[in-house]
């Protein structure tokens, strides 16, 4: 089942920008936080940022700080991730989370709802 919908991914060149969307399927899934991470092929899934629907606190690995902004809609439990100077590395599936803590982590295990992820390729 579903629970998270997520869209916009797609190729774009190096430099260039993307914005992903997640909403939840359905108001009344226990949501507090949500979240990004993101998977490349032979690697493990990475974390990219996490933001908290009641006041908009958000969190990011330094690997992402000043290029990714998340953001969040929270009468709607959806979340928005802006990426700009996208480089090669970017490239993998992104996958939005969410849960029902208010603390913002970057373990997967801690978030119970999952999309089914969208790729996002940047090319050369």
């Amino acid at each position: 089942q579903v629970q998270l919908i997520e869209s916009g991914g797609g190729l774009v060149q190096a430099g260039g920008s993307l914005r992903l969307s997640c909403a939840a399927s359905r108001r009344d899934l226990d949501i507090n936080s949500m979240a990004w991470f993101r998977q490349a092929p032979g690697k493990e899934r990475e974390f990219v940022a996490a933001i908290r629907l009641r006041d908009g606190t958000t969190h990011y690995p330094d690997s992402v700080k000043g290029r990714f902004t998340i953001s969040r809609d929270a009468p709607k439990k959806s979340t928005f991730l802006r990426m700009d100077d996208l480089n090669s590395e970017d490239t993998a599936v992104f996958y939005c989370a969410a849960g029902g803590g208010m603390l913002l982590t970057q373990e997967p295990n801690t978030y119970e709802y999952w999309g089914q992820g969208t790729q996002v390729t940047v090319s050369s």
